[in-house]
């Protein structure tokens, strides 16, 4: 399994977030615009410059443990970090800490062969490829992940995969997928049928049907989210990652710190959009000598949203250390209601700042819409809101049962 990692002093880490938050105001905002504007291949020649900055300062893929080139936070120190870079759009790219490149890493260092190591890891933390994680499938409900029709059937030294599965993202432009399929499809346990299988996107019989669009908005490059058929697509048994049937257990491994780093980015988006909505109430004249900031409504959304805002961060960076120091299997309840709280408090704020910006608050004159189309989706992927609020509460009423 991933090696342990090693925490920074508290002197340390304040040092190191004041340096990544200077980066993110003085060069990522500025720039974070035009980037978002530009063809991917264009933009991608303007964040490779901000990419190599980063590297020269020593702060490249913060959630990486020290002995792969990381820096080596705790989960509730990257959580830290993830928040700051949540205040721009670009700020995890930037860093080599996106998803789904993040989970994808960890994947393969817990459960990669050397081979697989040096081919797909090393490059990915060198941020000189990208990856995609594919699972959800069209005809399949993604609340329930036994629900799957993908499947790798094993002829002699390879596996022959066919299926379909949408919202993979970032697959446009990707080195490789790691590809959830059933090995062992009449398995009595359910949660022994899949596996977890690396797929080259250039490998024949995989093919990108389009980038789907989100709210009218089709992306491209790692800003995409792509529907893929597998059709009688091969690739070596040595592709499979850890054992045939772990395929949930992997999963399971990455849900956990990927809730954190997926949060606390929320949180940083709450914040951005919490100080365009200050600062916009204060300077949008309604009358002569009147401001926004001075209806009740508006300030009752302001103290809202603040305390909304605190709340969440406190919840996440408490399921941050269980995590760290009590395992993900005893903080399964704080990570099931981190997931579904923050949503929603990303969800109001961003709508709030919406409201308060009026006609401009839905143009793409400023990010607020950007991020409702992004993230609205953000109740839905990694499990609906409904599912972790049903399973909250029967960990909760097992403590009731005799």
């Amino acid at each position: 399994m991933r090696q342990s990692f090693t925490a920074l002093s508290d002197h340390n880490l304040e040092v190191m977030l004041y340096e990544i938050k200077d980066f993110v105001y003085n060069k990522l905002i500025p720039i974070e615009f035009k980037i978002l504007n530009l063809p991917w291949a264009e933009a991608l020649i303007e964040l490779n410059i901000l990419r190599a900055e980063v590297k020269s300062k020593n702060l490249w893929c913060p959630q990486i443990p020290a002995q792969y080139g990381g820096l080596g936070l705790s989960n509730q120190q990257h959580g830290m970090v993830s928040e700051i870079l949540g205040l721009s759009p670009i700020g995890h790219y930037v860093f080599n800490c996106q998803a789904p490149d993040a989970g994808n890493m960890e994947i393969l260092m817990d459960f990669g062969t050397e081979a697989q190591k040096d081919t797909y890891l090393q490059p990915l933390l060198n941020g000189d490829i990208r990856s995609c994680f594919s699972m959800t499938e069209p005809k399949n409900a993604g609340s329930n992940p036994l629900l799957m029709d993908t499947v790798a059937v094993r002829d002699g030294n390879e596996y022959v995969i066919n299926g379909h599965k949408w919202f993979t993202s970032s697959a446009a432009g990707s080195n490789f997928a790691i590809v959830m399929v059933l090995t062992d499809p009449e398995n009595p346990n359910p949660y022994k049928r899949a596996s977890q299988i690396i797929v080259p996107v250039q490998t024949i019989g995989l093919h990108i049907i389009r980038n789907i669009p989100i709210m009218g908005e089709t992306g491209e490059g790692y800003f995409s989210h792509a529907e893929i058929k597998y059709e009688n697509c091969r690739v070596p048994v040595t592709n499979l990652l850890g054992k045939e049937g772990a395929g949930f257990t992997i999963a399971q491994t990455r849900l956990g710190p990927g809730r954190i780093h997926h949060c606390m980015r929320w949180i940083g988006i709450c914040e951005r959009a919490f100080d365009m909505m200050c600062r916009y109430a204060l300077s949008r004249q309604t009358s002569p000598g009147k401001s926004l900031s001075e209806k009740q409504t508006v300030q009752n959304w302001i103290a809202e949203c603040r305390a909304e805002i605190n709340a969440a961060r406190f919840l996440v960076l408490d399921a941050a250390e269980k995590i760290d120091t009590q395992g993900q299997e005893n903080a399964k309840i704080e990570i099931s209601i981190i997931k579904f709280y923050v949503a929603n408090v990303l969800q109001n704020v961003l709508d709030k700042a919406i409201q308060v910006h009026g006609a401009l608050g839905v143009t793409d004159d400023t990010l607020l819409s950007w991020w409702y189309r992004h993230e609205r989706g953000a109740r839905i992927y990694d499990g609906p809101d409904e599912v972790h609020k049903s399973r909250v509460a029967r960990e909760i009423l097992k403590s009731y049962l005799p």
